[in-house]
C-alpha cells in the first residue's frame, strides 16, 4: 500500500508539474496541490520546484531608468530562466551597500553601480567577483571591466544649449560655455561635480590628454569666478531638464540621456553636442554573499550583455550599449543619440574612473563647500 501511495503521489505530482509548465495553473495553485496530496517533500527532494522558487533583486536608481531596466533586462531574464527578478529603485549608493553588508542583512543581488564605486566597494570586500567564464570580456567596450564590475552602458556629460537664442552661432566648446560675453545667459552645472571640473579645465586651455590627475585648484577657481553666471547646480536629472526647457539656463552641462529628452521634448529648439563630451561607463556588480548566489548574479550580467537588449535600453532611456557589437546594429533613428557610435567617440573624452575611485569623496566635499558659499 505504501508503494502504491508513493506511485499515486508521483503521478499526481507529474500531472501538476505538466500543468504548471504549460501555464494552465500558476505557482500558487501548484504548491497548494502538492501540499494537499502530501507531496511537498517529494517535490523538494526531486528539485523540480527549485527553479520556480528562485528570485533575485536588481537594484537601480529609480524613475524611468528603473522601468527601462525592468523591460530591457529583468523581463527577458525571468522569461528565459524562470527566475523571478524583483526591482528595487532606491539606488545602490556606496553608503547603502556598506550598510547592508556590515549590517548582515543583505537583500540585494545585482546592482547598477557607478563604475568607480564598484571598484572601491569591491576592494573593501562588499562585492562579489565577476566570473569571466560566464561574463564575456569581448562583449565589453575597451577595458571597462575589473574584478568586481563590468560596464553595462555608457552615459555622457554634454553641453546643452538653446538653439533659438543662439541661432547660427551656437556655443561649440567648453570655452564657449564659460564665455558669458560672447554667449550671454545663465548656465547650470551638476551639483555632484563629475564633468564640471573637466569642462572648466578644458575651457582654461588644458589639453584633453593632460586632464588627469585633475588640477582641482585650477578647475574650482575657474568655476568659482564664473559663479555669477550660474543659475543653478542641479541635484537631479529632472532639475537639469527643467532648467534648460524653461529657459532659466540657456546653456547647461547635462547627462547625455537627459539632453536627448530635452531635444525631443522641445523639437530641437534646445539641443546638445557630443563635441568634447565626457564619456562615463556605469557598471553591473553584485553584493558579496548575495541571497540569490554568485552564479545567478553572473548569469544575469552575462544575459544583459546581449546587444539587442542593450539597444532596447538605448531606445527606452538613452543609455548607450556597452557591447561593441551593438554599434552596427543600432537603428538609424537612434544613432544621433548613441554616444558609442564611432563618429561620436572620436570627439569625446573618457572620464578617468581610477582617478575618481581614489579622489571623488574629498573632491566632492570641496566642491559642495565652494558652491554653498
Amino acid at each position: 500500500m505504501k508503494v502504491m501511495n508513493e506511485i499515486f503521489q508521483k503521478d499526481c505530482f507529474d500531472i501538476l508539474k505538466l500543468k504548471l509548465d504549460r501555464g494552465e495553473i500558476d505557482r500558487r495553485s501548484f504548491l497548494r496541490g502538492i501540499a494537499l496530496m502530501g507531496a511537498g517533500a517529494l517535490a523538494l527532494q526531486s528539485g523540480a520546484v527549485s527553479a520556480q522558487e528562485k528570485e533575485m533583486v536588481m537594484v537601480t536608481w529609480g524613475g524611468d531608468g528603473t522601468k527601462a531596466f525592468e523591460k530591457a533586462f529583468a523581463a527577458p531574464f525571468a522569461k528565459a530562466t524562470g527566475i523571478r527578478v524583483k526591482s528595487d529603485g532606491s539606488g545602490p549608493t556606496e553608503g547603502a551597500v556598506k550598510a547592508q553588508f556590515e549590517g548582515g542583512k543583505i537583500s540585494w543581488d545585482v546592482m547598477d553601480t557607478e563604475f568607480f564605486s564598484s571598484k572601491t566597494l569591491g576592494e573593501k570586500g562588499y562585492l562579489g567577483k565577476i566570473d569571466y567564464n560566464i561574463v564575456k570580456k569581448e562583449k565589453i567596450h575597451g577595458s571597462d571591466w575589473h574584478d568586481w564590475g563590468v560596464a553595462n552602458y555608457y552615459n555622457t556629460y554634454v553641453m546643452v544649449y538653446n538653439k533659438k537664442k543662439f541661432g547660427d552661432n551656437p556655443p561649440k566648446t567648453w570655452a564657449d560655455f564659460f564665455d558669458a560675453e560672447k554667449f550671454p545667459g545663465k548656465r547650470t552645472l551638476p551639483k555632484y561635480m563629475i564633468g564640471a571640473p573637466e569642462a572648466a579645465l578644458l575651457a582654461d586651455g588644458v589639453s584633453p590628454d593632460k586632464l588627469y590627475p585633475m588640477d582641482l585648484d585650477r578647475a574650482f577657481k575657474k568655476i568659482k569666478d564664473f559663479m555669477p553666471n550660474i543659475v543653478s547646480f542641479w541635484g537631479s536629472a529632472a532639475e537639469s531638464q527643467q532648467a534648460v526647457i524653461d529657459g532659466e539656463a540657456v546653456i547647461g552641462l547635462l547627462w547625455g540621456t537627459r539632453a536627448q529628452l530635452v531635444h525631443r521634448d522641445t523639437g530641437g529648439d534646445v539641443t546638445f553636442t557630443f563635441q568634447d563630451a565626457l564619456l562615463t561607463p556605469s557598471s553591473w556588480s553584485y553584493m558579496n554573499k548575495n541571497p540569490a548566489g554568485a552564479e545567478i548574479a553572473n548569469q544575469f550580467i552575462a544575459a544583459a550583455q546581449d546587444p539587442a537588449l542593450q539597444i532596447e535600453l538605448l531606445r527606452l532611456v538613452g543609455c548607450s550599449p556597452a557591447n561593441p557589437a551593438a554599434a552596427a546594429m543600432v537603428p538609424e533613428d537612434l544613432k544621433p543619440f548613441d554616444c558609442m557610435q564611432p563618429e561620436h567617440l572620436k570627439i569625446m573624452h573618457s572620464v578617468d574612473m581610477e582617478w575618481y575611485g581614489k579622489n571623488y569623496g574629498a573632491a566632492l566635499d570641496r566642491f559642495i563647500a565652494m558652491i554653498a558659499n
